[in-house]
Order: C-alpha cells, then structure tokens, then sequence
C-alpha cells in the first residue's frame, strides 16, 4: 500500500511527490497497450476482474487524490477489509444541507480569526488560519457522537486554535471571550493567580444538525505540550466506569495535536502503549493532527526522523488518515470514517490533517527568518473558506452572493457581541489576594465500626473453595489472621486494605494503579491474588456485598502518562478515591510535568479540586542514590495556599485513618503519601485495632508515648518517617533524657500541635530537627523558616542531617551505616 506517497495531500505542495517504483506499471512489465486487458483484481473494489486502466482509475481515485491513507501495518485482516470497503470504487458525496453547514463552519472559523486580528492586533491568539478544516473535522465527529447519544466527549488540545473552537464547537460564548480579549476580571471567578485564555479549559454542548446533543469537556491545560493528553483518558475512564453496562465506551476522547509535538513528545508514545490495556482502555481515541508542517521555527526534517509525523501510532497498529487540509469535504469524509473505526472496533485512529499556519508560531512572530520560501509560499495561498466557495459555486451548489452573505451574517454576529460586551463593561476592581492558609483542618471522625473493620478483614483472607493460594501466602494471610484475631493488632498492609474495604462498604470507589501494585513492590499488599495452579485471579475487596467498585490495577511501566491518567480520572470522579503508587518514590520524577503544572498548581490557576493520592516509598535503608528518596524537599517546595497535602505516616493506625480522611472530609486537596519500605513488616509499625475504632481520627503530630517523666526531658527531637525508628531505639540504648516525637503532616504544617507538645516538657531547651536526608534536602529547608515561634521562645534550635549532596545518598551500605551512626551521635551528643 503506497499510494499515500504520492496522494494530493499537501496544500502548499512543498515538495513534488516522487513516483515509487512499486506503483509504476512499467516495473511490472505494464505499457498503455495492457490498459484494456482485464485482470484478477483479488477483490479489489469488489470485484474479481477487471481492465487495468479501469483498476487504475479507482486505485488512484482510492488511494491517491486528498486523502492517503495508511492501513496495511494492521495486522487485524478484518480491520483490513473494512478499510479497504470503505476507499475501493467508493463515492463520497456531501448533500446540500451538508455543504451548506460545513461552509458555516469555514465561516465561522475564519471570520472568529479576522476579527480579533483586527480587534486585538498584536495580541496572542494561536489562531487557527492555514487550519480551519479542524473545525469541520470536529464538528463532523461530535455530530456522530451526538447521534449516537455518546453521553460526553472530552477533548484535549495545546494552544492552536483553541480559542476559535471553544467559540465555534463548544458554544463558548463570544461575550465571554470577548471579555477575556478586553481584560475583564470577575473577582468571584478569579481564583489565585489564574492563567492565560489560551490555556483555561470550558465545558459545552455540542448540537447536531439533527438537534441531537451532546456535553463536552475541554480540558484545561499548561503550555506543556501533550500533556493534558493522559489526563483526558482518565477523565473518559473516570465517566465511563460511572455509567453501565460497563465496556460500552459512552465517553468519547478526542485529542488534538501539533505535528512537532506527536512526533517528539514521548509521552504520545506512552498514552498509545496505554491504549489497549485492561486498566486504561477507553474504547479508542480519535487523534486530529494539525498538521502545519512546521514546530515553532523547527522544520520537519529537524523534528522527526520518519517519513509521516504520525508514524509512532503504528506502534498499536492505528490506521492514519492524512488529509489535505485545503479540501474540507475530504477532511468531512476522514472524520466519518474516522468515527465509524472507532465505533466499530473500539481502537485509536488517527486523522493526519496536512495545512500550513499563516502566521508565526503567535501572531507578533515574523517566521520568514526561518522558513522565507515556505511563507512566500503561503503569502499567496487563499484561504480554505474561499477555496471551498469557488468549489461550491464553480459546481453550481450555491451562488457567489449566498456564500458571501452567510459570511457577513457571521461578522455581524460577531460584532454584534463585542459592542454587548463592551457595553456592559464590569466595574473596574482591584482582585482580592487568595486567602492564607487556613492551616491543620479539625479532625474528622476516620474510624470505623468494629463490626464493619470484621466483616472487610474476614473477605480479605476468603476465596472460593477451589481456589488455590500460593503456599508462602496462604501462611502469610494465616500470620495475618492471628494477629488480627488473637492479638487485635494489624501491620501495615491489612490496615491500608481496611481503609480502602471500609470506604467502598460506605459508598466510596476505590482505584489503586502503579507498577506492581497488586502485589505491591515489597511483596506486603497482595490485593489480588493468583491461584497458583490456574492463575486466576481473585480480588476480594472487589467481591464485598453490596459494596461500591474497588478497583486495583498495575500499570504499564511509566511514570508521566500513568500518574497524568490518575490525575484525570480523579478530577472526573471526585468522590472516589484515587491512588496513584510509584514503584519507588525515587522514580516520581519521571512524572514531574504533572506535578508541577497540575497537583500543586491547578487549583490556583484554574480553581480546580482534586483528592488525588500519591503513595511514595521514601527511606534511606543503603540502597543507593536510586532505591532511597522520593524528593520530599520538591513537594515541599511547592506547598503553599494549601494546595496540597503532605505526610509520611509512621504506623498502620496512622495510614488508615489519612486514606480514610481523603473521602470523609469535604475538601478535595491533593495528598501526597511517603510510605515505608523496610518498616512495613516492623512490629513499631503496628496498631491495635482500637486505634482503627469508630471515635479515632489522624493525628499530625506524635507525642513520644514511651516519657513517663515530662519534667525529666531536657531536648526534644522532632522528625518525620522512618528514621523515627532509629532515634527511638537510639533514645533508649543510652537512656537519654530525650522526647522524640513525629511529625507526621509535613503540610499544612502543623506548628500548633507542634508547639503545644513543646509546652509538656517544662524543663527541655534544646529543640533538634533530625531526618536522614542530606541536610539541602529533605524537610529541613522547608520547616526551618515555620520554627519561628521555636526560636522566639528561646529553644536552642539545631537541625541534624547528612552532609550536603547532589546525590540523594551514597551507594555503599557500610558509608550508609556510618552515616547512620553519625546521625545519631549527633542527635544525642551529650548524653
């Protein structure tokens, strides 16, 4: 299949197609005296013989005017076949209504550009011009959806043309934008420090022509390219998991890309690998490309190293549409197909729209530095509206006077809203700051009735009767079992699957996903067990009575794409607990966009809420700089406004109750979790099953539970997570006059709780930050300046760290148990 190499799909025919030797009827031994000779066609067009220069004409007809299609790399034969039947001997042809709105969508895209051009010369817009098929395109595949009574659509996309299809598919109001254009600020709207127009995300209704409706999200989104992409397939998983029967894709995503960005951004690459996995399936993507051969100044050769900027979607064998963007009718017709793929076979399809962008990467940028031959080029182009009306005029489908009239009609539309807009200008107000933190939130009642804690922890060790567990697990769940039932106590892995048991008992879905999640990394969770002579497998939370969905699932290997579809899905759902786990914590950087632009940022930049839940193995235990931190210090960095929520738990009674909190209380905040590793199976780390109870909340700071003296203490030591361990034991082998106590929310930071244990030792003057992170990482940069009040009081304050490193820690276990050794020497000098 190679007609896509020489099809009219390029508008400013940059470059002359070659003929492939693979398509030249002279390789084959063809003259024009075969033409009339009939041959087998092996079903071409749905036949089985015919003249070759009648298999010529359909051929090319199929395969080689403005559309060039890719299909062969599929290695489905039925997908094949439906391809191949809807391009051989196939005439597409629009009716009139049809024409007339696909016209009213060019107007309506190109008029929307030349008149904030002309209103707002100078300002930033993205626009859309060289572009505005995508309009139809969207239009056509929204209308499907509508039809079909899809319950939504959310659609993903960066800058171009953005604004012109919040207008003209989403029904954003033109006042609205127009407001926007003028600096109109609504103090009730604003909320912290907002962001620009081009970035905000909306949501709409998208009406058909045959009055069928349907809701569209677009989601919100940085200047990062492609990364709102897996936030929009965890939004439709999050919309589809709460709509039956489940499997049906009700939601449909559609994202919208820049050739640069789909060829070089990898995390395309990872959204397409999640595609068709059980975890992440969402019943297909439809991709539009604009395609304006061009990335900012960067030309396709420099941006790629393959033929087509949409070949990485073969890697999942998504068959490409490329289209001429200049020929509407056929971007219509890719659309449909396009839609009816999707529909048919539930698998990402890819339209690839070839255009061009009329101006520079915004509008104050002169790309003629760059590329000056393919803007000479460009200078002289027509427009895709006016190309399409003389189509449609020198076919006879409408007079010259209709198409303009409808154009102007548009205008007046347009100015019409901008004089509304004006006219009622908001009064000037100067924007109220955010508010300050409101800091620690009241305790909420996170405990759970006994009977309750019973009923989920006796479904936690039941299979069905011929089910076969692993022998090394069966005698874990019975260690499990006489702990819980003879010594009512719990480790850390049965309190976690308590807390997520309890709140789908109460009504709340659960969704765990990371690498190795079921099981977990250090073999403690086991949420999903795999009989071991069938491997079937069997969730027990999942089969509790009359119980909300629990959900657990191991993710593909990666961090960004994973963690941005947990982000999603969670904004899309908030009153389910979402839970996205790193394998280790140190491997989180992989997903820093996300965490940059939308955990810690998005509710000040476009007032979003969001209960996501990170869970990050932190603890330095001599595994190397890799296998140790999970960067406390940059979360840290990031807190303010209360945007998130940060803890590192030290027992089991303390993990279950955050969880629980996360759903229990009314804000939805971010809540980022450093989870132990080798502590997991510490007999410090468990709880009694009365600190589980009904009347039992979080509590952000520890007392140390083992000074029976208060007046006896001389030098408080606070700390946070697992080196609390070693300060405890410490503590005790020298018998110092020491309270150690755990600060177990880093943010908000706690100082009240802080300072009002401070009070209960009368006699200690000498206040120690400890942590086992070098001292330009971890807490200490961050709780150093909050300490104030410490200080002003006149404590003695120190902090007691490792040296300062651009490494997080050392590779050597001996060096780390030095360092260890120091720490504590530290810690406790004098005593």
């Amino acid at each position: 299949m190679r007609g896509h190499l020489i099809a009219d799909i390029d508008p400013l025919h940059w470059k002359e197609p070659k003929l492939p030797v693979e398509l030249d009827p002279a390789t084959y031994g063809l003259t024009i005296w075969d033409l009339d000779r009939a041959f087998l066609t092996g079903g071409v067009a749905g036949t089985h013989r015919m003249a070759l220069g009648e298999l010529l004409h359909v051929l090319r007809d199929a395969y080689c005017r403005t559309i060039g299609v890719e299909y062969m790399h599929i290695q489905n034969t039925e997908e094949q076949r439906w391809m191949q039947s809807h391009f051989e001997g196939v005439q597409f042809d629009l009716s009139k209504d049809e024409k007339q709105r696909l016209l009213e969508r060019l107007n309506a895209a190109e008029a929307f550009e030349k008149f904030l051009a002309t209103k707002y010369v100078g300002t930033k817009r993205f626009g859309i011009e060289g572009a505005e098929s995508a309009v139809p395109i969207l239009d056509e595949i929204l209308s499907h959806a509508a039809n079909a009574g899809l319950d939504s659509a959310v659609v993903g996309m960066a800058h171009r043309g953005r604004l012109n299809i919040l207008a003209n598919v989403m029904g954003k109001s033109l006042d609205s934008i127009f407001g926007e254009f003028e600096g109109y600020v609504d103090p009730e709207a604003v909320q912290g420090s907002g962001d620009v127009k081009y970035h905000l995300g909306s949501s709409g209704h998208h009406v058909s022509p045959t009055g069928a409706s349907i809701k569209i999200e677009l989601a919100a989104n940085p200047s990062h390219l492609e990364t709102v992409d897996p936030l929009v397939l965890g939004m439709v998983r999050a919309r589809q998991d709460q709509i039956d029967p489940p499997g049906s894709f009700p939601a449909l995503p559609i994202l919208i890309h820049g050739d640069a960005a789909f060829a070089g951004q990898g995390i395309v690459a990872e959204c397409l690998g999640m595609s068709d996995i059980n975890g992440y399936r969402v019943g297909g993507t439809i991709h539009l490309i604009i395609n304006n051969q061009i990335g900012f100044t960067t030309s396709p050769q420099f941006a790629r190293s393959s033929l087509y900027c949409s070949d990485v979607a073969k890697t999942v064998q998504a068959p490409i549409f490329h289209v001429n963007g200049d020929d509407p009718e056929a971007c219509v017709r890719v659309a449909r197909l396009a839609w009816e793929y999707r529909q048919r076979f539930h698998k990402d399809v890819i339209i690839d729209m070839v255009c061009y962008r009329r101006h520079g990467h915004n509008e104050g940028d002169d790309p003629s530095y760059t590329q000056p031959l393919m803007y000479k080029a460009i200078a002289e182009k027509r427009s895709v509206r006016k190309l399409y009306v003389e189509t449609l005029v020198g076919r006879g489908d409408m007079s010259l006077d209709e198409a303009e009239q409808a154009l102007k009609d548009f205008q007046l539309k347009l100015q019409v809203a901008l004089d509304d807009t004006r006219a009622h200008a908001p009064v000037v107000v100067k924007v109220a700051k955010p508010p300050k933190p409101e800091g620690v939130l009241a305790h909420v009642n996170t405990g759970a009735p006994r009977s309750l804690l019973d009923a989920v922890f006796a479904q936690l060790t039941n299979y069905p009767a011929d089910f076969t567990v692993h022998p090394k697990l069966g005698r874990q769940f019975e260690l499990r079992s006489k702990l819980y039932n003879d010594e009512g106590q719990v480790e850390w892995a049965t309190a976690e699957l308590l807390a997520y048991g309890t709140l789908v008992s109460e009504g709340v879905a659960v969704r765990l996903a990371g690498e190795d999640s079921r099981r977990g990394t250090f073999s403690q969770r086991h949420s999903a067990l795999v009989d071991n002579n069938t491997e079937k497998v069997w969730i027990p939370l999942a089969e509790l009575p009359n119980a909300e969905k629990f959900w657990v699932y191991d993710s593909l290997l990666s961090e960004y794409a994973a963690l941005g579809f947990e982000y999603g899905y969670a904004h899309a759902n908030p009153e389910a607990l979402v839970l996205w786990e790193a394998q280790f914590g140190d491997f989180v950087n992989g997903a820093q966009i996300i965490i940059d632009q939308y955990l810690v940022a998005a509710e000040d930049k476009w007032g979003q809420h969001n209960a996501l839940v990170m869970l990050l193995p932190h603890g330095y235990e001599g595994q190397g700089p890799e296998h140790s931190s999970a960067r406390i210090e940059r979360f840290l960095t990031s807190c303010a406004e209360d945007n998130i929520q940060v803890v590192n738990a030290t027992t089991a009674a303390q993990y279950f109750h955050v969880l629980r909190r996360q759903m229990l209380r009314e804000i939805r905040k971010p809540l980022v979790i450093f989870t132990p590793k080798g502590p997991l199976r510490m007999k410090e780390v468990r709880s009694s099953i009365s600190e589980l109870e009904s009347g039992t909340s979080f509590q952000e700071v520890l007392d140390d539970p083992f000074v029976i003296d208060p007046s006896s203490v001389k030098r408080v030591v606070f700390c946070s997570g697992k080196v609390v361990w070693d300060a405890f034991n410490e503590r005790n082998k020298r018998q110092a006059p020491v309270a150690v106590v755990r600060v177990e929310q880093l943010y908000p930071f706690p100082i009240e709780q802080m300072m009002e244990v401070l009070q209960r030792y009368p006699n200690a003057h000498e206040v120690v930050w400890l942590q086992e992170e070098p001292v330009n990482m971890g807490a200490w940069t961050f709780v150093e300046h909050r300490f104030w009040r410490v200080k002003e009081q006149g404590y003695d304050l120190r902090c007691v760290a490792r040296v300062e490193s651009g490494s997080p820690a050392t590779g050597s276990k001996t060096v780390h148990d030095q360092e260890l050794a120091d720490l504590m020497d530290e810690t406790f000098e004098g005593f």
